[in-house]
């Protein structure tokens, strides 16, 4: 992938970030992250999913090892591979399979963003999807320990997804796309 092209994705994903996931207070621990440049941020090239579980892998590893001063989390970013939701949805088992095998269970877990995120028991256009929406699939590698510290620091964890569906039902989808996120094309 050309450097252009791989720092507009990174760059896309960072303006998600800033006017969506913290912007809206969307998650309350994604800002200390961002602000302390803690987020690694890797584009997968592959187009096949085989290759994207061995690139998982090699991920969750290198998250794993690394010092989480440095890197506290990872933004697997995926724009040429599970651009449809239910394929990502259905690979979602096989990623929670990899840090099984990898015996990181309780140490890391995958959190989920797509453009077409869809709650079970939502219409595809129901604003609260929007929780989850980013300008393409994300698989959110994080630290356990890190969302430990996180939910002591926000008593409240529990009433996030809450908070965040009154927040979007307040914005709309008008007010979703005044947020002028970049959306890839399809």
């Amino acid at each position: 992938m050309q450097t252009t092209q791989h720092d507009a994705i990174v760059a896309a994903t960072q303006a998600w970030i800033e006017k969506a996931v913290i912007g809206l207070n969307l998650c309350p621990f994604a800002k200390s992250v961002y602000v302390k440049n803690q987020i690694r941020y890797t584009v997968s090239e592959t187009t096949e999913v085989d290759a994207l579980l061995e690139e998982l892998e090699a991920e969750l590893q290198i998250l794993h090892a690394s010092d989480p001063a440095a890197v506290d989390t990872t933004l697997l970013i995926l724009p040429k591979v599970l651009g449809d939701f239910l394929d990502y949805n259905d690979f979602l088992d096989l990623a929670d399979a990899a840090i099984e095998k990898l015996e990181l269970d309780g140490e890391i877990q995958i959190a989920s963003f797509h453009p077409d995120y869809q709650f079970a028991g939502t219409k595809a256009d129901d604003i609260e999807n929007y929780t989850n929406r980013s300008p393409y699939p994300i698989l959110h590698l994080l630290r356990e320990s890190s969302i430990e510290r996180a939910v002591e620091a926000f008593p409240e964890a529990e009433d996030i997804y809450e908070k965040n569906m009154e927040t979007l039902r307040g914005l709309g989808i008008e007010g979703w796309q005044n947020l002028h996120l970049v959306t890839p094309p399809r």
